[in-house]
């Protein structure tokens, strides 16, 4: 993880009052106050090279998608997100 991502959850974890948003990646909560995240970072936090890709899963109805390199996702305020909302490394990469 890059130095500007760890400060990031770092910083996060840190502020007494606890994370605004948490991001489900491979059933790993982090802690995030931004309320959007990239292909990129998601990527980075779950520890994996960006030629795998990521995936948007919707726990709650099951369905998935591949995000789009350097893709924007919106996040919403607390773990309800989360266990609605995860992502994983992708099959494939992008396609």
């Amino acid at each position: 993880m890059n130095q500007q991502l760890k400060d990031k959850v770092d910083n996060t974890e840190n502020k007494g009052k606890g994370p605004k948003y948490y991001i489900d990646i491979e059933g790993t909560q982090f802690p995030w106050d931004n309320d959007t995240i990239t292909t990129e970072e998601i990527i980075e936090l779950g520890g994996w090279t960006s030629d795998q890709g990521a995936i948007e899963v919707n726990l709650k109805e099951g369905t998935e998608r591949t995000l789009q390199p350097n893709e924007v996702v919106e996040i919403k305020p607390g773990q309800g997100f989360s266990k609605k909302i995860g992502f994983k490394r992708g099959d494939n990469g992008y396609e």
